[in-house]
């Protein structure tokens, strides 16, 4: 039952708001960076789910490298947007959706509200659909079933909090960590995988939309990497630290913050730009891939690509290892992000509209409005339909970024809201020119959005 919150005294996260202590700012380096990192990763793990898994590995499997320089552009785009909304935070004490509701008129209150939960319930269809993969590799559970069962992970995330959430994000970090280096042997010590460094560059630095359908999918790496949810949940969790009001704390607080982001970050950056190389290496240009025992693996531009992407990892571990390496790595990213989509529940319901539910009860209502597109779709379409889910659900995040975006920085823009801490004139330029490309890139690609949508939903 939702009970309101009392206006005054009303804190983000009340249960970890200022629960870990900072040392005085004239302590060493490395003491503070300890007291600091944190919340980026708890953000950044939202960046290597199975939505950008799933967009990663459609891009480099149908067009080799022509989207690897999306993929870098959404990552220093999403590095000056957690920077931006680790410092409104910090300086205001409060996170995005406090400040939504405070210093807009009322009435937007209910749609604000609305879309970014219609953002985080898009969010967890994409991790519905990972872990059912991950269940479906593991255990050969039908797909259909195993999207049902993702239901009752409100029960593992109950019997997990005992453990903290820090606890939680280490593990899932270190499988995360585990494939990354997998991928870092196999892109540059193993010679079957080894991909073209030069034209890698090339893409990197030349970007164009000229293959059918390349806006589409570049659309979903965007709303895959800079998610709007994150941007209301990082301004939440940089307020877990014990921050004090005098300039030289706050300074502090805003250099660690935003190291803690570049750090967190560019190392999503590596580990999504390894998933696209190795899917353009392993499947693009392919029919069919020869694994362990002769038994050959058939795919066409239409494959499932999330239900094969264990083949990426096949040349190193083997075809068994592989598969099971990469369905647990799928299956802990999409619980961890399970967890990171319910804190960002409970800030943007707090926030706009000053309602506090138990997390149980808000986990259960956002997984039920993630499993029921899912079971409707697969239900019609059969399994074959788990990648186009994705992107579209990575779409679908993205179309809502300008309505977290342009608040966020027209607020750390103003000298009136931020004072001497509002953005200088590079975050100013760089936060701008992000909220605009990305809106240009939506409105000029909404009609193939909306087509594809069509097509994802009724299967034409």
């Amino acid at each position: 039952m939702a009970t309101k919150v009392p206006p005054s005294g009303h804190v983000s996260l009340e249960g970890v708001h200022s629960t870990v202590e900072v040392p005085h700012h004239q302590a060493g380096f490395w003491e503070q960076w300890r007291a600091f990192v944190g919340p980026a990763i708890l953000v950044s793990v939202g960046y290597m789910d199975p939505g950008n898994w799933g967009t990663d590995l459609q891009a480099g499997a149908q067009f080799k490298y022509g989207l690897l320089w999306v993929v870098g552009l959404a990552s220093l785009m999403a590095i000056f947007m957690q920077v931006i909304s680790a410092r409104l935070g910090v300086v205001t004490g409060k996170d995005l959706a406090q400040c939504c509701r405070d210093w807009y008129p009322s009435w937007t209150r209910w749609p604000n509200w609305m879309m970014s939960e219609f953002a985080i319930a898009a969010c967890d269809l994409a991790e519905v659909l990972g872990s059912a993969v991950a269940l479906n590799l593991l255990f050969h559970i039908p797909l259909l079933w195993a999207v049902i069962i993702t239901g009752l992970d409100v029960l593992l995330l109950l019997a997990l909090q005992q453990f903290g959430i820090r606890t939680i994000e280490a593990v899932v970090l270190l499988l995360i960590a585990t494939i990354g280096v997998c991928y870092f042997i196999e892109i540059f010590v193993l010679p079957q995988t080894h991909p073209g460094f030069l034209e890698m560059g090339r893409a990197l630095v030349s970007p164009h939309f000229r293959e059918s359908g390349m806006l589409y999918v570049a659309i979903g790496i965007i709303g895959a990497t800079v998610m709007p949810h994150n941007l209301y949940l990082h301004s939440a969790l940089v307020q877990s630290r014990q921050l004090q009001k005098d300039e030289q704390s706050v300074r502090r607080a805003i250099q660690f913050n935003s190291i803690d982001s570049i750090v967190a970050l560019t190392i999503a950056f590596f580990v999504n730009a390894a998933i696209l190389v190795l899917a353009a290496t392993v499947f693009f240009g392919k029919e069919s891939v020869t694994v362990a025992g002769g038994h050959l693996v058939n795919f066409t531009a239409e494959s499932d690509w999330i239900r094969v992407a264990y083949l990426t990892l096949a040349p190193l571990l083997g075809t068994a290892a592989a598969s099971t390496l990469f369905a647990v790595a799928l299956l802990a990213s999409g619980q961890s992000s399970t967890i990171t989509g319910t804190l960002a529940g409970q800030v943007v319901m707090e926030g706009f509209m000053h309602w506090r539910i138990q997390p149980w009860v808000r986990r259960l209502i956002t997984r039920t409005l993630a499993i029921l597109p899912a079971v409707f779709v697969i239900g019609l379409r059969g399994d074959g339909s788990v990648t186009d889910l994705l992107t579209l659900s990575q779409v679908v995040l993205a179309l809502q970024l300008p309505f977290a975006m342009f608040p966020l920085l027209q607020f750390t823009s103003s000298g009136r809201r931020m004072g001497r801490w509002k953005n200088g004139w590079f975050l100013l330029i760089s936060g701008w020119t992000s909220a605009i490309v990305i809106t240009a890139m939506d409105i000029y690609g909404l009609p193939d959005s909306l087509t594809a949508a069509w097509r994802v939903i009724t299967g034409g």
